[in-house]
């Protein structure tokens, strides 16, 4: 890694926005890309919630770092506006299924596709189906994204993949999340349903849609 994950660590939960986004800063690799970059981040706040699990920080202390991280991502997608491919007239909706709060690799997504010419919305954490439902039938979007990070909300997750399957539009339904990475839930899927672990598959399905638009362009 480009950068020392603990020092950034705990930057983050000591709350120190601007000292977080320096170290970030200060790496021209870093600058230069934002798959690691969103690594680096991912791998921080990985480290929070073992810390968490352990019981030696608060829960207070993890939304402060969590908060800390979004300002980060927020100002980084900020700098690299300029960088962003030419639109591809293609949307992607992004959000995580009710009572899941873990929104951030989401956010880090959105920010991918956006970089890659598409048109994101980010619904953030804990959206109830009926409004994923709705705002999918009015907004029309060709991708839903959507994130799970705790066992228990698969079952959940299987209806969400049912419902949005059953819509006329027919967007095409990714999943990913810290439980993708973990499990296998192939179950609570459809075929059509694409599996995205990480980040790095993340970034390979993009350059795929990428060469996908570019032959039939």
């Amino acid at each position: 890694m480009p950068i020392d994950i603990e020092k950034l660590t705990n930057t983050l939960l000591e709350g120190e926005e601007d000292h977080a986004w320096e170290l970030i800063e200060n790496k021209a690799e870093l600058m230069e890309n934002s798959h690691l970059t969103f690594e680096v981040l991912t791998s921080a706040m990985q480290l929070v919630g073992k810390l968490w699990e352990e019981n030696k920080i608060t829960v207070a202390d993890e939304h402060l770092a969590t908060t800390t991280c979004d300002y980060v991502l927020s100002r980084y997608a900020y700098t690299k506006k300029k960088s962003k491919q030419s639109p591809n007239g293609k949307r992607a909706l992004f959000l995580c299924i009710d009572q899941e709060q873990h929104y951030l690799g989401l956010k880090m997504i959105s920010l991918l596709f956006e970089e890659y010419g598409w048109e994101t919305r980010l619904l953030g954490a804990n959206l109830p189906l009926e409004y994923a439902v709705h705002t999918v039938k009015k907004w029309q979007p060709s991708v839903v994204g959507i994130s799970v990070a705790i066992l228990y909300h698969a079952e959940q997750l299987k209806n969400y993949v049912s419902e949005l399957g059953t819509l006329q539009s027919q967007p095409e339904i990714l999943v990913g999340g810290r439980l993708a990475s973990n499990y296998d839930l192939t179950k609570y899927c459809s075929e059509n349903t694409v599996l995205v672990p990480g980040l790095k598959e993340i970034k390979l399905w993009l350059e795929e849609q990428k060469g996908d638009v570019s032959n039939h362009g």
